[in-house]
């Protein structure tokens, strides 16, 4: 999808502040630092729409990105940051609980984990949460260009493994560096539109 228009219309906290226009959303969710925001400026074309920051635990609020007036990204907190006090992380479960239970122009969760490294805890906890409320699932691989592309496919099988990746989810290769994977990515949110 070539991008031309992509704007932050809400960071929103509440069901009531979420946007009423019909448009299929697409929650992106990962643990902190995980590269969310880099994506989301890879995917859109931009440098800087969504702040990124070497300070994990930045994304406090659900914040809904419109693209080409066709859909939404929606940027939602990440987990398995430790420096945020029990009060907040509960905070931000309920409200990210909420919207993807809630939400019936959810079309799918982008899961976003690092090619680099075997899935967290979190991530499998997301992952399995994502699929008890069977909301379809793409999983992007974060960070390709920092592995040797020789070693993907053993990366990948670990990811999948770890994951216990159900038949028919699949896992994009992805580097915002060098735009890896954002054509793969964008067919496959075009399938769930």
């Amino acid at each position: 999808m070539k991008v031309n228009n992509a704007e932050i219309v809400i960071s929103a906290v509440r069901p009531e502040q979420y946007p009423d226009d019909n448009l299929p959303e697409f929650a992106l969710a990962g643990r902190s630092n995980v590269g969310k925001s880099s994506f989301i400026n890879k995917m859109l074309g931009r440098k800087s729409l969504a702040r990124i920051s070497s300070k994990p635990g930045k994304t406090q609020t659900l914040n809904f990105y419109i693209i080409e007036e066709q859909l939404y990204f929606v940027d939602v907190p990440g987990y398995g940051y430790a420096k945020v006090s029990k009060t907040e992380r509960a905070a931000w479960g309920k409200m990210i609980e909420t919207y993807f239970t809630s939400r019936d122009k959810l079309e799918a969760a982008v899961l976003i984990v690092d090619l680099r490294h075997p899935p967290t805890k979190d991530d499998i906890m997301m992952y399995d949460f994502i699929k008890h409320y069977e909301i379809p699932v793409i999983i992007i691989a974060t960070k390709a260009d920092k592995i040797p592309k020789g070693k993907w496919d053993k990366h990948k099988k670990v990811v999948k493994d770890t994951l216990q990746l159900e038949k028919g989810d699949e896992i994009i290769v992805f580097s915002s560096e060098t735009g890896l994977g954002k054509d793969k990515a964008w067919e496959a949110i075009k399938r769930y539109m």
